[in-house]
């Protein structure tokens, strides 16, 4: 009789997201920093993959990694994955340059509603709306939106004042944006630049769907990160020269800029991508999407942990409630993944009515 998989001594795969979430918040602020010194997002993106590559090429190589066979279906997918990313990132680069703040930091939030209706559209995931776990994911969706869309819209009084030493500015958004300001573009840019977002979280969904349809094909992470970063870097370099022709506009000017290329090509798109493409393979595209919203979350904490920002009311219940949903999510991936399991060993071992403990992930 073959034995039921072991649950994980730890929910490793959500804090493998949660890392993500911190490591993207750390990028937008470096980015921003940078931005603001003139560095171009064509550039960023350039030279932040082609170092990302470089990371992974030396891990295939140390590890001695034999490449199984590329087939068409796979070599078509990769190639569809790396347009998708890219075209995602140079949208939501340009709707972030004519649309505001708070409009970029809302539709971020919608991610992981994209993903569920396109996860279901492909039959990734079930919803069977008289069952427990169905009807936890999707409330825990709305739930988690509906808490980001509140820390965005609402501030509230004051939880936690900010530090004498800090500037009255608000804090950074996990877009390298700044929360809780009021609209500050033209109604034709606003709206043009709300289109460019919402395709931007779109294609992110999209890139999701794709990757999972990917893995079942060919489950190396390492190998698929490897090749979609090369592929990006192959694709953002002549698009980057034709957008800037100018060789001054890759030079790295000043030390803010060399630092946020240096920590994201290095760690931070390497870590990301190579733990979304895990989690994908593990857990499914709105598992790892369903994590987008903590971003805010993040973002608000470390302005006030390490940047003396003040601390509003609106964070403090958007936090509470985006971690509810993201709970009742987590929990009804835990119960449907037992259920199945129940299913497919004949209900060998604990009844599929049986408590399933919150959080708990499974190999």
């Amino acid at each position: 009789m073959e034995a039921l998989p072991l649950p994980l001594p730890l929910p490793l795969p959500s804090l493998a997201m949660v890392a993500v979430e911190c490591s993207n918040v750390v990028i937008s602020i470096l980015f921003k920093a940078a931005s603001l010194k003139g560095l171009s997002s064509y550039t960023f993106i350039a030279l932040s993959f082609v170092l990302s590559t470089f990371v992974f090429n030396l891990l295939v190589f140390l590890r001695k990694t034999v490449f199984p066979p590329l087939k068409f279906p796979l070599i078509s997918r990769l190639c569809l994955l790396a347009v998708t990313g890219y075209a995602g990132l140079m949208c939501a680069y340009k709707g972030i340059d004519l649309a505001s703040p708070t409009l970029a930091s809302a539709i971020n939030n919608l991610t992981p509603a994209f993903t569920f209706v396109l996860a279901v559209s492909f039959r990734m995931e079930k919803v069977e709306l008289r069952r427990s776990a169905s009807q936890a994911k999707i409330t825990g969706t709305i739930t988690s939106i509906s808490g980001a869309l509140l820390m965005t819209f609402y501030k509230g009084p004051t939880v936690i004042p900010s530090s004498p030493w800090t500037s009255p500015s608000p804090s950074p958004s996990p877009s390298g944006l700044q929360l809780q300001r009021p609209l500050e573009s033209s109604q034709s840019n606003w709206i043009i630049g709300g289109i460019l977002l919402a395709t931007a979280h779109l294609l992110y969904s999209c890139w999701y769907i794709i990757m999972a349809q990917k893995m079942k094909i060919y489950p190396e992470e390492i190998i698929v990160t490897c090749i979609y970063n090369l592929s990006v870097s192959l694709l953002a370099i002549p698009v980057s020269f034709i957008a800037q022709p100018q060789l001054s506009s890759w030079r790295l000017t000043d030390s803010i800029s060399v630092a946020a290329v240096l920590y994201t090509g290095l760690f931070g798109f390497s870590f990301s991508s190579c733990a979304h493409t895990w989690g994908v393979r593990l857990k499914g595209p709105v598992f790892v999407a369903i994590f987008r919203p903590t971003s805010i979350v993040i973002a608000a904490v470390m302005s006030a942990t390490f940047l003396g920002e003040a601390l509003y009311l609106g964070s403090v219940i958007g936090a509470v409630i985006i971690t509810g949903g993201l709970y009742a999510v987590l929990w009804g991936k835990a119960k449907e993944e037992k259920e199945m399991r129940d299913e497919e060993y004949g209900g060998l071992g604990t009844s599929s009515n049986a408590e399933v403990p919150l959080l708990q992930s499974y190999q």
